[in-house]
């Protein structure tokens, strides 16, 4: 199907459902997910009336350059604003083409964040932590919340598993490409020799789901409640309010022990399995697509080393876009990181703009 094929039915199902909406009939639901296909539309249609008015003129001006005859300065004047018109519009193509991507149904969720130390013992659990912060202050600049739920520290600072919620606008469309592991190399403090080390930690973003994107089957789970672990002192929680849940069909396992209420960890742990699980059911899908996908560059997995942080030369280098940034400081900050998130983003667009029949 051609460009303008494509374009031609967009106007028409817009049409459609402005017809459909103007005079409304069933139920709510029904009505909800229609004007939010039609504002979806919108944005589309108008940048198809814009691309349709800039080839229009361009024929006009054609046609003037055409019948100015003896008229060099009209002539002149037509074509310099043909030119500028025609050098104008692979761009406006190309970005109704990028509208016209298949959207990603969990890019406007909110997401969890896990962040788990990987190779390389309390230097890794160091790392971890590094990237904890590195995603708060992140979130932070972005105005998004960000509310850490489950932290179990190694007792020098770092974190052998860390958890968090993120939300706000567009948060898993911004960082679902940070899934994967990173790597460091540095000194780590305790090092005499002043040796390089190289650690690791894996980042999984999952897009947070709704009850009725999973439905989850009590009878699938085991809940089993403990005391909760503490520091000692007035912080040990004296009754069995932690809560650990098994999805027995998956065998994934949740543990949530922060809240001193029973309830309230129950909820969160719940939120949490439900994200995994709605993740595992993407990526299963993803699997099978790019199972039939030619040309197909990497695995995509989340066993892929997607990025490395050396501090000794200040650099952070993604390995999948070949993208090496001189302003480790920067990044580690959340600062920077947009810069990565940016060009992520903009591969993959090409990648699937690349993949259009």
């Amino acid at each position: 199907m051609s460009l303008d094929e494509k374009l031609e039915r967009v106007v028409a199902r817009h049409h459609e459902l402005a017809a459909t909406l103007a005079a409304p009939a069933g139920d709510s639901k029904t009505f909800a997910r229609l004007s939010k296909e039609y504002s979806d539309l919108t944005p589309v249609v108008e940048a198809i009336a814009v691309l349709r008015k800039a080839r229009s003129e361009l024929a006009d001006l054609a046609s003037l350059m055409t019948e100015a005859g003896g008229d060099a300065e009209m002539r002149k004047i037509a074509e310099t604003e043909f030119y500028e018109i025609k050098e104008k519009l692979p761009a406006m193509e190309k970005q109704l083409q990028i509208m016209l991507l298949p959207k990603d149904a969990a890019d406007e969720k909110n997401a969890i964040l896990e962040v788990r130390a990987g190779t390389g013992g309390d230097e890794a659990a160091l790392f971890a932590a590094l990237l904890f912060r590195m995603y708060q202050r992140y979130a932070a600049l972005r105005g998004w919340r960000f509310e850490a739920m489950e932290i179990s520290e190694n007792g020098i600072g770092g974190y052998k598993e860390a958890v968090a919620e993120i939300s706000g606008a567009g948060v898993f469309a911004r960082l679902k490409f940070e899934s994967g592991v990173h790597r460091v190399q540095r000194v780590p403090e305790t090092e005499a020799s002043g040796r390089i080390h190289t650690s690791t930690a894996t980042v999984a973003v999952l897009p947070e789901a709704e009850e009725v994107d999973i439905k989850i089957d009590d009878k699938d789970l085991r809940i089993d409640v403990f005391r909760s672990s503490g520091p000692g002192g007035q912080s040990v929680n004296t009754t069995d309010s932690a809560v650990r849940i098994t999805h027995l069909p998956t065998g994934i396992v949740v543990q949530q022990q922060d809240e001193k209420s029973q309830h309230k960890n129950k909820a969160k742990a719940l939120k949490i399995l439900r994200a995994r699980l709605y993740d595992a059911e993407r990526a299963k899908a993803e699997a099978e697509r790019a199972a039939n996908r030619r040309g197909q560059v990497g695995t995509g997995e989340r066993s892929e080393r997607i990025r490395t942080y050396n501090f000794p030369q200040g650099r952070v280098s993604d390995h999948r876009i070949n993208l090496t940034l001189y302003k480790i400081d920067k990044v580690v900050s959340g600062e920077a990181l947009d810069e990565f998130v940016d060009a992520l983003i903009a591969d993959d667009r090409a990648s699937r703009l690349a993949e259009l029949p």
